[in-house]
């Protein structure tokens, strides 16, 4: 049977994504945010073909290119000389390849878009000032529990509360995590703060002695953003808001090119923000009978191949498809969950080897490692040129 009312925890990028999917395809939809207000804080994300295919099943490209920048290449330097070791393709190599383009967005922009896909579609879709706590079901529908004491009746659950999920604990239990060693800085710069001419529209992985960091534009080339992974052997906080003193990551890229001097010099001094990176054992096990998890709350993952929302947003497209199809609540997540735990547990796992592919030792060695692997044919094979509205679900 139908279900005739879907619960989703959480209203980040993956629980929105979901939420469209699902009101497209007619079903009922509540959504339910901890926050006091809609937004979403961060910088840089990005999306390839394999989760683009859903934002443009959604109607979506119009917004996206009215915001987005579409790289040219993406570009690994040498954190010294600024040597060029090693280029992948996009602009109109990816989208030709892999039947949608790959876009560099600010979260917020990309939050945004999904809210007002959202809201159109139902207007009365989200409720906010919601913080979930745990869920109750029997064969008939499940209850979605708050910490104010009240709860929501429902026939599905889709636990999108991201890393430290409240339904996911339930399910599964506590997941345990493994500092790297590494951390993250983040920040953006303006283009009017910047040297002129500093950087084409690509994307560039630094690589350096034991850290590398990633930037490229948002804002169709109005912003610049950082992210930076150096090793530290304290272990911090996972939050993406705890601010760090620029001090501190000047000194994380001393010696390093004059390029990535001149963004670290451009930097706003408060707003430099830095947090830990740890790591967790793929879970198999995501749903009950009537609960799932999609997101973070399901496959937490190093950015290392920068598919954590990509990943979130084919979730939502594969369990709308499933729920839609199945005979019943329980057999749809069974096909959502067989169709889904291998390839998240890939990304995962290659997520995890990237970090130490970035880091460099010897630049003539890194050179040969990139030649040996061939990046962008490995990429292209299994990460990029899957297709979340066409996957077999049986």
């Amino acid at each position: 049977m139908r279900p005739g009312k879907i619960l989703i925890a959480g209203a980040g990028l993956g629980g929105l994504a979901a939420a469209a999917c699902l009101l497209k395809r007619g079903f009922g939809v509540r959504v339910f945010e901890q926050a006091p207000q809609l937004g979403e804080v961060g910088a840089g994300i990005q999306q390839s073909a394999n989760s683009v295919k859903v934002l443009y099943d959604l109607g979506l490209r119009a917004a996206l290119d009215e915001v987005a920048v579409k790289p040219r290449d993406y570009e690994f330097r040498r954190f010294d000389t600024g040597e060029l070791m090693h280029k992948i393709p996009f602009a109109q190599a990816h989208e030709r390849e892999h039947g949608a383009p790959y876009y560099h967005l600010h979260r917020a922009d990309f939050h945004r878009i999904l809210v007002d896909k959202v809201l159109s579609l139902d207007p009365g879709c989200i409720a906010l000032n919601a913080k979930v706590t745990g869920f109750s079901e029997n064969g008939g529908g499940v209850t979605l529990k708050f910490a104010d004491g009240s709860s929501e009746k429902g026939d599905v659950l889709l636990g999108a509360d991201g890393i430290k999920s409240a339904i996911r604990a339930q399910i599964h239990g506590e997941m345990p995590v493994h500092y790297t060693g590494f951390v993250a800085w983040r920040f953006t710069v303006p283009r009017h703060k910047l040297p002129a001419n500093l950087m084409d529209l690509v994307g560039a992985v630094w690589c350096g002695p034991q850290n590398h960091c990633v930037v490229y534009w948002l804002r169709r080339g109005e912003v610049l953003n950082f992210v930076g992974c150096p090793r530290r052997a304290q272990w911090e906080d996972e939050s993406w808001t705890q601010r760090r003193p620029w001090e501190e990551l000047k000194a994380d890229y001393a010696g390093w090119h004059p390029t990535i001097q001149a963004i670290l010099d451009s930097a706003e001094r408060n707003e430099c923000y830095r947090w830990a990176l740890n790591d967790r054992k793929p879970i198999r096990e995501w749903s009950t009978g009537r609960a799932t998890l999609l997101g973070d709350a399901a496959h937490p993952t190093l950015p290392f191949l920068a598919q954590g929302a990509c990943m979130a947003i084919e979730d939502g497209a594969v369990v709308a498809r499933a729920l839609e199809g199945a005979g019943s609540v329980p057999e749809a997540l069974r096909l959502y969950q067989r169709a889904r735990v291998e390839r998240c547990a890939r990304v995962v796992t290659e997520s995890g080897a990237h970090g130490g592919l970035y880091h460099i030792v010897d630049a003539e060695e890194m050179k040969k490692a990139f030649a040996a692997r061939n990046i962008a044919k490995e990429r292209a094979q299994w990460l990029y040129n899957y297709d979340p509205l066409t996957v077999p679900l049986h």
